[in-house]
């Protein structure tokens, strides 16, 4: 599910992005993939490509630019949440078994910033950058409010056959500012997945919470 803002050519511009993220496209492929009109689509990634947001590869087809970047860069240093998850969501990972993501609050949405897979063949994978609802899910309904036990769990909620369970990660004043969760086939993770994971998940958000300051 994708985020609109309701100002059109923002929206237009961030699919073309998006779409580009996933693989280099020429125009035409460029055109099919996001649904709009052919003269659109090159006005906007000529645009996008004049500010270093894409670039041409050498068969021409556009590619995210190296303006991106930097940018990335800045963010990372201004806002570390993801490289401070990454060894403790590892170790998370390792000791469950299971595959393990981190979403944060964008509006009335979540967005996964950090997703490690369980190596076991049978999983539950969640893209890197994917959004999805807040009122579905484990991790939704914790960004939503602090769960009473610590933590909250969801069986088959969002989609069929998946179980999670997610706890919160605080900063100062307790705020809430992400969620830890730990995912997988039911058959795995069983009904109750907060008996099986719920301490592991709370252990992991607390520790991330305390190098956030909270």
């Amino acid at each position: 599910m994708d985020i609109v803002t309701g100002v059109g050519v923002l929206d237009k511009a961030m699919e073309v992005v998006r779409s580009v993220a996933e693989q280099p496209q020429a125009l035409t492929q460029l055109q099919q993939s996001t649904g709009f009109p052919r003269a659109t689509v090159h006005r906007l990634a000529t645009a996008l490509e004049s500010h270093g947001v894409l670039r041409r590869d050498p068969e021409g087809r556009f590619e995210l630019g190296h303006g991106l970047v930097a940018l990335g860069q800045a963010a990372q240093a201004r806002y570390p949440l993801i490289e401070l998850a990454r060894p403790i969501l590892s170790q998370l990972r390792d000791r469950t078994g299971e595959s393990v993501q981190l979403f944060v609050q964008e509006g009335t949405q979540r967005r996964c910033v950090l997703s490690l897979e369980t190596p076991h063949g049978l999983r539950w994978i969640v893209p890197e950058g994917s959004v999805f609802p807040l009122d579905a899910g484990s991790a939704g309904r914790v960004l939503s409010g602090s769960p009473t036990d610590g933590w909250l769990a969801s069986v088959g909620e969002r989609e069929p056959g998946v179980a999670s369970v997610s706890a919160p990660v605080t900063g100062p004043g307790d705020a809430i500012i992400a969620a830890v969760s730990v995912s997988g086939p039911i058959e795995r993770l069983s009904q109750q997945p907060g008996d099986r994971f719920g301490d592991a998940v709370i252990a992991a958000a607390a520790e991330l919470s305390r190098a956030l300051g909270g």
